[in-house]
């Protein structure tokens, strides 16, 4: 029979594996295509794996330098943390899956495309909204989720084949790792009246076993992206591994959280990220000290649109063009030197410093040495306090009413 190529985003794991015999057994031939962008130490072992269940064909591309440079490094600008939380290490990694993906496709010169996502999850939508403006025309196949199969179900048909995954229904988690973070779901993880076990988690100590003596680390910034740690001059991804080590024997980047996902359910969610965490915070203090209080409050407004475009999977967008534009303007000097206390989960700030601080001691100081006129405040106050001087003349405030309707939210809070 004369199967059909489909280019498949194959990572070695549960689903992708479940696919693969999937496509063979209804017509296809899966090219697989893995995208090393640092989520295995052992990333030929995902080769070794695609031979064993009869692929004839899989690529591994390299792609750590690309995922840094022109995913992370434009989220890392944008502090991105979905609801505050999230920094999209898995959001981030799949448009450029699919781009590659597409790349070859069109190599090929086939419109068949397949993954492994659930039919409840983000990720179909995410790699799916790529494949669509990269290939309008391409014929996407999702097994997992025309079979509305569950991940019991997929282990039990893998081992009627005789096929091992390393997944059982004992420990069913979903992983996914790559340099900016590691997520794990599903299994007892569904139960949220319980702590996590401790064999979740793989790059953070549990707080309890954290060094008792905290370590500074000392992250430069040049218009917003990270380029020297302690002091060393070293490539962003190279930082990225080396915050993730000791910010994991930190407990820096456990992240247990109930999170909304686009489909419309809430969903319980565990991330390990380690040097995101530090990298964030350490570029929020750096920001706080560069940009002007008006650029400050509507990057904050940027920092949410562009976590919120990520996670929705609208990355392949003129929408994302226009915040790029913005972000890479807004971080013109957003350059300086932020040192970091890393202590029992937790980032302490322990010293800043800039050539473009906003931040100035001789007007900022209370000593005698200070340069701020306080005699020009007087004025300032008054024309400040005209509207309500004048509200006041003109609608007598009313204290007493003030006083009522506190009472009346104090008497709601206790039914």
């Amino acid at each position: 029979m004369n199967q059909k190529q489909v280019v498949l985003g194959f990572s070695g794991g549960l689903d992708t594996t479940f696919c693969v015999k999937w496509l063979q057994e209804h017509g296809y031939e899966p090219i697989c295509v893995t995208l090393d962008i640092g989520q295995e130490p052992d990333i030929e072992a995902i080769r070794r794996k695609a031979t064993q269940l009869g692929v004839k064909t899989i690529r591994i591309i390299d792609g750590k330098n690309d995922f840094v440079r022109y995913f992370v490094t434009p989220a890392l600008k944008a502090n991105a943390l979905y609801q505050g939380v999230y920094p999209l290490a898995t959001a981030l990694s799949r448009p450029f899956i699919a781009k590659v993906m597409a790349d070859v496709a069109k190599e090929l010169g086939t419109k068949y495309l397949a993954h492994g996502c659930t039919g409840k999850g983000n990720d179909q939508v995410r790699i799916e909204l790529a494949l669509r403006s990269l290939i309008p025309d391409c014929q996407i196949i999702d097994p997992i989720r025309s079979e509305n199969l569950s991940r019991d179900e997929e282990i039990k048909y893998l081992e009627s084949k005789g096929i091992q995954t390393g997944i059982t229904q004992a420990k069913p988690y979903s992983v996914d790792q790559n340099l900016w973070g590691r997520s794990v779901c599903a299994g007892i993880l569904e139960n949220i009246s319980v702590e996590p076990p401790p064999e979740v988690y793989e790059w953070t100590q549990a707080v309890e076993k954290t060094p008792q003596d905290p370590e500074e680390v000392e992250v430069k910034f040049t218009s917003g992206v990270p380029t020297a740690l302690n002091g060393s001059s070293l490539s962003l991804p190279d930082i990225i591994c080396k915050l993730n080590e000791v910010g994991g024997k930190h407990g820096i980047g456990r992240i247990d959280h109930i999170e909304d996902r686009l489909v419309g359910i809430k969903s319980r969610e565990l991330y390990e990220a380690p040097a995101a965490i530090i990298l964030i915070k350490a570029h929020q203090i750096l920001e706080s000290m560069t940009l002007s209080r008006s650029a400050l409050e509507f990057k904050r407004q940027v920092d949410h649109e562009y976590a919120s475009l990520v996670y929705f999977g609208n990355w392949f967008s003129h929408h994302h063009m226009d915040l790029l534009s913005y972000l890479h303007y807004n971080q013109k000097h957003v350059t300086g030197t932020i040192k970091i206390k890393l202590y029992k989960g937790n980032c302490i700030i322990a010293g800043r410093s800039s050539d473009f601080s906003l931040y100035q001691k001789s007007l900022a100081t209370y000593g005698p040495e200070s340069i701020f006129d306080q005699a020009a405040a007087e004025g300032f106050v008054k024309i400040l306090g005209i509207e309500n001087e004048t509200l006041s003349r003109a609608q007598l405030f009313n204290f007493k009413e003030m006083q009522h309707l506190l009472s009346e939210k104090n008497e709601d809070s206790k039914e």
